[in-house]
């Protein structure tokens, strides 16, 4: 009977395919991505920002019309190991600065190496390599939009914001925000229209 359990389970672990996809960054990402697969008659057990994994196996017929679908919105399906980390960090650093509201208790550095189990030098330089700008940088933009985003809910305050981000003070945030849009905080909260960018744009 344990035999027969080991190798049912053996089977089903063996018949799970991982995909990853790039541009793949936020919840509406995530909810075209389930749609199109269930167009297509494909079972999943997940669908995350950055990947979805599949149940059973995946017909060539079905990738292709998987990928063109998908493309149709942006999303691009990944082979390329080194592309596959690169989204992978950029799943990590959206994540975290969207979805978390938990600070993290280490550095972005190492925050990253111990998630993705590569040195963080490595991990810089391809980031750089592939995207044209540093993981800080990135890092950094989507801080931005997230206090954005914070301000125009107007349910926590410039100080609560600060911390929930990791800024040492309201005039460390004031500056970085300022040196990254051109406003104040105090500016960009007078606007009338208050202009955000989108996940996929930062």
């Amino acid at each position: 009977m344990f035999i027969s359990v080991f190798l049912q389970y053996n089977f089903y672990i063996q018949h799970e395919l991982k995909l990853y996809i790039k541009n793949m960054v936020c919840i509406r990402c995530q909810m075209v991505v389930k749609t199109e697969l269930e167009k297509i008659g494909l079972q999943y057990s997940y669908v995350d920002i950055g990947e979805a994994e599949i149940i059973g196996e995946i017909q060539s017929g079905q990738k292709k019309q998987l990928e063109t679908a998908l493309e149709a919105f942006g999303l691009f399906l990944m082979d390329d190991k080194q592309s596959i980390l690169v989204e992978k960090t950029k799943s990590l650093i959206i994540e975290l600065v969207h979805y978390t509201e938990e600070q993290i208790k280490v550095n972005l550095s190492d925050f990253l190496s111990e998630k993705l189990n590569y040195n963080y030098t490595y991990l810089a330089n391809l980031f750089s390599e592939k995207t044209g700008v540093t993981i800080e940088k990135f890092y950094l933009r989507h801080k931005i939009e997230r206090v954005k985003e914070l301000i125009v809910y107007d349910e926590i305050n410039l100080s609560e914001i600060a911390y929930m981000l990791k800024y040492s003070s309201i005039a460390h945030l004031s500056n970085q925000f300022k040196k990254f849009t051109g406003l104040t905080l105090t500016q960009y909260k007078m606007l009338t229209n208050r202009r955000r960018d989108s996940l996929e744009d930062v």
